[in-house]
């Protein structure tokens, strides 16, 4: 038992969680895809697979790369030991339980009792932590990780009374919330990255109005979605992700350097970063009557925007804390590409072909796929 805790895939919150995140991503795609064109068995989870689908994108894969990601993360910024050894594996099963449950012949209401423990464990391990350290600072993210617990609880018990709306509102509460997240890790690493790829000198620190701004409209956002304001059109939302726009715009343009093109550890992230912009703009255009579909905004942001920044994301950090060069392989470059690519598709073809979903899942699958061939080593490895 000793053996297994000591194994190095358990010695940092990353590596189980990115290897687990990323092989859950390619899965939870292709069942989705042969699903809906009829290539499984009628069989269903708890709740139907749509439920499924909608409750295991962001709860099981999401939140799987964000708990890996600020188990990792919070250590630096504390100066505390991170979760390691048994302790880590305890809370890798919790999430792993919560995804095999769905295959259990049990009442919907119990789905509950499994599913809701993760988030509120990872808030606990996180806030010991950052409160330990006075890190008040982070705060936020502290704050972000107990709001998606909350809207878990909201779809999960939407699933148990067979509420769609409710599921609807909780599941999209938390795909913003993450993008809310995303936007404000990605506004803390983006440019420190691009700064310290490029070997540019550091610029002088931003004006912090803007971004908090766009973490509070962030906040307010998912809490629209909640309430269930987003379903049907209303100026003063269009007005709201408007501004959010055009402050990721003012973000992008202040990050620019050309010399991210020659480095696909930036373009990937600068590129999927653009995606989300797409998706608050796309929001703003149907809220004000020019957009007929809201789900290619939805798509826009989960699978160009979220999905686009967690692979690029995962693939510097596994790189960096595990002490190896900064220097993608050729494999994971075009796993970049296509997941970009299956934004494009998600958002550009399903509406004109039935086939577009199935080349967007595709794609995502074989980026998701590119990651786990290249990494799967690199994460059991002990750091180089």
């Amino acid at each position: 038992m000793r053996k297994l805790a000591a194994v190095p895939v358990f010695s940092l919150g990353f590596r189980p969680f990115f290897l687990a995140g990323a092989a859950f991503a390619a899965l939870a795609v292709a069942i989705w895809a042969l699903w809906l064109y009829g290539r499984l068995p009628d069989a269903q989870p708890v709740g139907g697979m749509l439920a499924w689908h909608r409750h295991e994108m962001p709860f099981g894969f999401a939140t799987a790369i964000i708990g890996g990601f600020l188990l990792t993360a919070v250590p630096n910024w504390t100066g505390r030991a991170g979760l390691n050894g048994w302790p880590l594996i305890g809370l890798v099963l919790v999430w792993l339980l919560a995804r095999l449950v769905w295959l259990l012949p049990i009442p919907p209401a119990w789905l509950l009792l499994v599913q809701l423990p993760f988030l509120p464990l990872l808030a606990w391990v996180l806030g010991r932590d950052l409160v330990a350290a006075g890190k008040r600072e982070n705060y936020p993210i502290l704050l972000m990780v107990m709001l998606l617990a909350g809207c878990q609880a909201m779809t999960v018990w939407g699933i148990a009374t067979d509420d769609v709306g409710l599921q609807r509102r909780g599941v999209l509460a938390a795909l913003w919330l993450v993008g809310a997240l995303v936007s404000v890790i990605g506004g803390r690493v983006i440019p420190f990255f691009i700064q310290r790829g490029l070997n540019r000198p550091a610029q002088p620190a931003a004006n912090p109005l803007p971004t908090k701004i766009l973490l509070v409209s962030g906040l307010l956002t998912a809490l629209t979605f909640a309430l269930g304001l987003n379903d049907i059109p209303r100026i003063w939302l269009a007005a709201l992700f408007l501004l959010m726009g055009t402050l990721h715009l003012l973000r992008l343009w202040r990050w620019y350097d050309r010399g991210i093109w020659g480095a696909p550890l930036l373009w990937s992230l600068y590129l999927s970063y653009v995606w989300l912009v797409v998706a608050v703009f796309a929001m703003a255009l149907w809220h004000a009557g020019l957009m007929p579909q809201q789900s290619l905004a939805t798509h826009a942001l989960a699978v160009g925007g979220i999905g686009g920044l967690i692979l690029a994301m995962i693939a510097r950090v596994s790189l960096g804390h595990t002490g190896r060069p900064l220097l993608p392989s050729k494999a994971i470059v075009v796993g970049f590409a296509l997941v970009l690519l299956a934004g494009l598709s998600r958002v550009l073809l399903v509406p004109f072909s039935g086939w577009g979903l199935g080349l967007s899942a595709l794609l995502w699958c074989a980026a998701f796929g590119l990651f786990l061939l290249r990494y799967t080593g690199i994460l059991f490895k002990p750091r180089a």
